[in-house]
């Protein structure tokens, strides 16, 4: 082989034809003209509707399901559910806050919508939206003290405990007033010129039953839900 052939063979190697491990089984070449990096902010956008539409519904759902306990409670149980004396079972709810933000608008709407039915169903009238703002934002800013201290769930549920033993007493003895109830049940002692007495005393017997309602059902249905692995789902349903 002469000088001229090697040379002609060698340049023929290095001539820059695309090798075999580039090209398909009909030796046809891959192109590549699709950039992956133009459908990429696509995804960012699907995954923020995905999780709003999840919000939206989770936060409906909670609200359905506390507005339709706390009516129940108010029917059932009367005087005990909105009294100074109050054992609201359906606060026990509040321990969704424990497994997902979204329970924080969904119990705060649920009391909205259950304290402006209770206005038409009571009578309360124009006194009934004390208990429409400040009992809502009770609720709310419980459920934000739950949701906050997630980690710790004996802690967190004291959110709901704490912002109902004080603030829901400040407004109630006005309420209840208004309605024709002046006495403290199973007492004689008239809520007429005690605002004072009446204020400490709801934050003892509200505190008292927000804590039994809490920590006695509303703590034993979050322990079935994590035994259940419900936070697991919540993460699945979120990704």
């Amino acid at each position: 082989m002469n000088n001229s052939t090697t040379a002609a063979s060698a340049h023929t190697q290095g001539s820059g034809k695309t090798p075999a491990c580039c090209q398909n089984g009909t030796g046809a070449t891959h192109s590549h003209s699709s950039n992956p990096t133009q459908q990429a902010p696509q995804a960012p956008q699907a995954s923020l509707q995905h999780m709003t539409s999840h919000t939206v519904v989770r936060i409906a759902l909670i609200a359905a399901l506390n507005c339709a306990l706390t009516l129940i409670c108010l029917l059932a149980l009367s005087g005990l559910a909105w009294g100074p004396i109050q054992f609201r079972v359906s606060e026990a709810v509040c321990v969704l806050a424990l497994f997902m933000p979204e329970a924080i608008g969904g119990l705060t709407l649920g009391c909205v919508l259950a304290n402006i039915i209770n206005i038409t169903v009571s009578g309360a009238g124009a006194l009934g939206l004390l208990d429409v703002v400040f009992g809502s934002f009770a609720t709310a800013l419980g459920a934000w003290f739950t949701w906050h201290y997630r980690n710790r769930p004996l802690l967190a549920l004291a959110g709901p405990v704490v912002a109902n033993a004080l603030i829901v007493p400040a407004y109630l003895p006005l309420l209840l007033s208004g309605l024709g109830f002046y006495t403290i049940p199973f007492t004689t002692i008239a809520l007429d010129n005690s605002y004072v007495f009446m204020y400490i005393f709801g934050v003892v017997t509200i505190g008292i039953g927000e804590g039994v309602v809490i920590y006695a059902i509303g703590y034993q249905v979050y322990r079935v839900l994590a035994a259940c692995h419900f936070d697991r789902f919540i993460k699945q349903e979120n990704n």
